[in-house]
């Protein structure tokens, strides 16, 4: 392996994998509420896809820590490097502490997008209402994870989440099946066991940096001159966030979209849009270590070595995301089966399984490019691509094929490969004009 690719992979490696163990909340949900029948199964769709909108609302805080954290480590002004995550904190505490509780109350209404069934609605709202008040857990753990990523230390972040989602999977289990003697919960027992998880991940987060990284300003007074920081923390978030609520919404929208077909469609849909989530991580982790490596050579004052790291990362995201979506193309019955119970689903599921494994494929620019670009402070850009890509084409298309034509699932799954194909020629296009390098943040 090249140096530069090894490079690549051995700061991308922790990522990754924290990135997998983040997305194993919905898949351990998934898993565990699989046996209680598919309209279990359905309504932790509903509910994961609802939260999945809530949690993008702060997601742009952790493009906006780490990029903000790297280029202070490229500048050789360690002292003050964590300093962005006191403010990514203040972010949490003013704004996803109300938004949480605002968005619990709305539960009813939001979910009404998924009401084809009396007992879906009902048990979605329920797990919904649990699942986002661990939104300020949330956002503090994505500032955390900003601070580990920034200063190329992104194993200390992934321990953590070993350990909270350990907890998870325990938990969950005990409380929706009742174990040790206490009353089987279900659906709530999978979104309470998940809420306990991520406070647990943001409360060993804090005592571990504040023990390790309290002389590089971190939980420091508050001073006038970090206002500054703040607002260019918010302004790098807030486009980064908006397009990633508009993502989550399009995804939500979409999920909305198959439930016209029918609650049988939306157990698949739910199944086959986690593993898609899931596998497109690794990309996701690739795309943040070369975000690191790219705002630190900014930071240097060197553009050049900016871009080749940006296509380094796309050649080695491209091999490593072939190599993960083969079991999708070659045995789709078997991964299916470990969350589809019924014979019948998994059948139906199989050519859009296989749609999945190459649309990720063809996702590996855009996956790695999007992170990248956050990283040099092209947030609008990004915001342009994704939302003209989702909302310009795919959901437009997917209505009218979906809801008006009566297309069936796989016709609504080719339509994501293309969506996915748009996207990463974009994002090939802007890397390669080098525009961005001209962004100071």
């Amino acid at each position: 392996m090249k140096p530069r690719s090894l490079t690549i992979v051995k700061l991308a490696t922790p990522i990754i994998l924290a990135m997998l163990s983040q997305s194993l909340l919905n898949l351990v949900d998934a898993a565990l509420v699989g046996p209680l029948g598919e309209e279990a199964l359905a309504a932790v769709g509903a509910g994961s896809y609802a939260n999945f909108v809530a949690l993008a609302l702060i997601a742009g805080l952790s493009a906006g820590v780490q990029a903000q954290v790297a280029r202070r480590c490229g500048a050789g002004q360690k002292q003050h490097c964590a300093v962005p995550v006191n403010h990514g904190i203040i972010i949490a505490l003013l704004f996803a502490l109300p938004v949480s509780l605002v968005l619990m109350a709305m539960a009813p209404w939001i979910l009404q997008l998924f009401s084809q069934d009396g007992v879906v609605h009902d048990a979605a709202e329920t797990y919904f209402r649990i699942r986002v008040m661990a939104l300020m857990a949330a956002a503090m753990s994505l500032s955390f994870r900003g601070y580990w990523n920034g200063t190329g230390q992104p194993s200390g972040f992934l321990k953590i989440l070993v350990v909270s989602h350990l907890f998870n999977a325990v938990v969950s289990y005990v409380l929706i099946y009742g174990k040790l003697g206490l009353p089987a919960m279900g659906v709530a027992g999978a979104a309470l066991g998940t809420f306990l998880a991520m406070y647990l991940g943001a409360l060993l987060n804090l005592l571990i940096l504040f023990r390790q990284v309290k002389h590089h300003g971190f939980l420091q007074p508050f001073r006038r001159a970090d206002w500054i920081n703040l607002k260019t923390l918010i302004r790098l978030a807030i486009p980064d966030s908006l397009q990633q609520t508009l993502f989550a919404l399009g995804m939500m929208l979409f999920f909305a979209i198959i439930a016209q077909l029918g609650t049988r469609e939306m157990a698949i849909a739910h199944v086959l849009m986690n593993i898609s989530l899931f596998l497109i991580l690794p990309g996701i982790g690739l795309g943040m270590a070369a975000n690191t490596l790219v705002s630190q050579e900014l930071g240097a004052q060197k553009p050049e070595m900016a871009t080749a790291w940006g296509w380094s990362s796309v050649r080695v995201a491209t091999a490593l995301l072939s190599t993960l979506s083969l079991p999708l193309l070659l045995n789709p019955e078997w991964v299916l089966g470990l969350f589809l119970h019924d014979p019948e689903l998994v059948s139906a599921a199989k050519l859009p399984l296989q749609l999945t494994g190459v649309g990720i494929i063809l996702d590996s620019a855009s996956l790695v490019l999007t992170q990248t670009l956050l990283g040099a402070g092209a947030n609008k850009t990004v915001l342009g691509i994704r939302f003209g890509a989702q909302w310009g084409f795919l959901l437009p298309v997917c209505w009218l094929l979906g809801t008006i034509l009566g297309a069936g699932l796989t016709t609504l799954w080719v339509l994501t490969l293309l969506q996915r194909l748009i996207s990463s020629t974009a994002f090939i296009v802007v890397w390669r004009k080098r525009q961005w390098s001209h962004i100071r943040i």
